[in-house]
């Protein structure tokens, strides 16, 4: 196989993913078409996405009418370019997660503007990293990484046929359940709603976390982080949680007090957590979360660019088509919830 065609390939495995959320926009509220910028710079990968898609790049003037937004750090210089560029019917954001933008968004919440993220896009491998995770901790890796002598005490838990609860029911959540199944795991998803998730054992709704925690083996956090998700895991549910089970956090470290969390790792409330995300982030040289045993921490690295260029490149083709025709927009962002 050329690389072309692997790369081909590749595509194809995330068309589903990339699809899922589409969502129409009535006539009446569709932005107007027109140039589209790319911000803070342009880039070949994501201009080559918009002119497949017959889109036209061009520089931020009073003719632009959408904006690609590629930075995630610099919410601020988003804000002045729709502040300047009142005329802006759509824009993009880069990552499946909006809370660095959650501002602006209740800010320019007007109507004929629509907003677009890259929720749903990175679920693959977002949700690998996740299983990875969650696998090195039931076969006890971070002790075992640090060992300097070969170990007598026999440790390590197969995954098969535990009991996961999930927090979140977006694309991650839903790739990883599809991950789960050769392993036979029961799963819960708690969510907004008690609508069924294909692949779930039961859905429960938000406010019945507590009810779920004491039977889980492993709790994978995959929500949004919001206002009314911030610290949804803090020392009341790490007490409901046995003491042999583990914690994975793939989404957002805020959606987790890290001292609750350093806590219970430190009294063995629970068994250990797998983290791809802190509060602070980057976790500081220094912090006792660092010296934690029972910790794995990967550097919010559970997708790289090299994964997300081309995954974000079809999520634009498929948006600058629906700005140009249809108004059928993938991953659509409602400012009002914050994702």
């Amino acid at each position: 196989m050329t690389s072309d065609e692997t790369r081909a390939s590749r595509a194809g495995q995330h068309r589903a993913v990339l699809a899922v959320d589409a969502q129409p926009i009535p006539e009446d509220q569709r932005p107007k078409p027109g140039p589209i910028a790319i911000g803070p710079r342009p880039n070949d990968t994501f201009v080559d996405a918009v002119e497949s898609a017959g889109g036209t790049v061009a520089e931020l003037t009073s003719e632009t009418r959408g904006l690609i937004w590629l930075s995630y750090k610099d919410a601020g210089a988003l804000a002045d370019a729709l502040e300047s560029n009142p005329q802006i019917g759509w824009v993009q954001l880069p990552y499946a997660g909006v809370d660095a933008f959650a501002d602006i968004l209740a800010r320019e919440s007007r109507p004929g503007l629509v907003w677009t993220s890259a929720k749903g896009a990175y679920a693959q491998p977002v949700a690998e990293h996740a299983l990875a995770l969650t696998l090195a901790l039931l076969r006890v890796l971070p002790k075992r990484v640090r060992a300097r002598s070969w170990a007598t005490e026999q440790e390590g838990r197969s995954l098969y046929g535990l009991n996961i609860v999930i927090v979140g029911a977006g694309g991650i959540a839903l790739e990883l359940i599809r991950l789960l199944a050769p392993f036979g795991a029961e799963i819960t998803v708690v969510r907004r709603s008690t609508d069924p998730v294909a692949g779930a054992a039961r859905t429960v709704a938000s406010d019945s976390l507590g009810d779920v925690l004491p039977d889980a083996d492993v709790v994978v956090v995959a929500a949004a982080l919001t206002g009314g998700t911030r610290h949804l895991f803090g020392a009341p549910e790490f007490a409901a949680m046995k003491d042999t089970a583990y914690l994975v956090n793939i989404a957002r470290g805020g959606l987790v007090d890290t001292d609750a969390l350093v806590a219970a790792l430190k009294d063995g409330v629970i068994a250990g957590a797998g983290i791809d995300v802190t509060d602070p982030e980057p976790l500081p040289d220094g912090h006792p979360l660092w010296e934690e045993p029972r910790a794995l921490i990967t550097p919010h690295q559970a997708d790289t660019p090299e994964m997300t260029a081309p995954l974000l490149a079809e999520r634009i083709k498929l948006n600058v088509a629906a700005f140009l025709g249809d108004g059928r927009f993938v991953g659509v962002v409602d400012p009002a919830e914050g994702y």
